[in-house]
Formats: structure tokens, C-alpha cells, sequence
């Protein structure tokens, strides 16, 4: 079994729930992830071109191996419709060990 270390959470916000499943598909797909969840609802506040936004987004959460990483990005750059989509990467500390055994056998 691999060390929580080795794992990854993304997040990555669409503007609307199609594009959120379309995206998701793509990264399952090419099992860049094991698992993506996905938040509709999310109301987000930013500064964009000088300007202060407000925007209803979809909140995708992605499961995954750090190794998949870079091409997780390039994938969801290659198929997002955001001049600037968010993608985040949170490092993983800790996790229920069959669960993080789980996403690195589908991934």
C-alpha cells in the first residue's frame, strides 16, 4: 500500500453541471482519477481582469495518485472552456487505507 503522501485532491470549478459531468468523464475516462465529486451550487467571489465577480459554479473534487497529476492538468486545460480554469492541488496526509488502496488501483 502506497503512503497517504502519494495521493492527491484537485479542485477544479465549471460553470455549469454539463461541463462538470463532461469534464469528469474525460478525467475518468483516462483514469487520471478514481473518483470525482461533484458540488453544484457553489457560489464564487473573485477578482477577474480588475473586476470583482460573482459567479454559480460546480465544485469538482478529484480523487487521485500524484503521479497522474500532470496530465490530470493537461487534460482538464485541454478540455475546460475557462480562459483560467482553477486547478488546486491539496497534498494528502492521511487516509483510510483500503479506501487510498482503492484509488490507486483505478487510477
Amino acid at each position: 500500500m502506497k503512503a497517504a503522501s502519494s495521493f492527491a485532491v484537485v479542485l477544479v470549478t465549471a460553470p455549469d453541471l454539463k461541463t462538470a459531468r463532461a469534464l469528469a468523464g474525460v478525467i475518468l475516462d483516462g483514469r487520471l482519477a478514481a473518483c470525482v465529486n461533484l458540488v453544484p451550487g457553489v457560489e464564487s467571489h473573485y477578482q477577474w481582469q480588475g473586476k470583482r465577480e460573482r459567479s454559480r459554479e460546480v465544485l469538482l473534487v478529484i480523487k487521485t495518485r500524484k503521479a497522474r497529476l500532470a496530465a490530470l492538468e493537461r487534460a482538464v486545460l485541454a478540455a475546460h472552456p475557462y480562459d483560467t480554469p482553477e486547478f488546486l492541488v491539496m497534498a494528502t496526509t492521511g487516509g483510510n487505507a483500503r479506501y487510498l488502496a482503492w484509488v490507486a488501483g483505478n487510477c
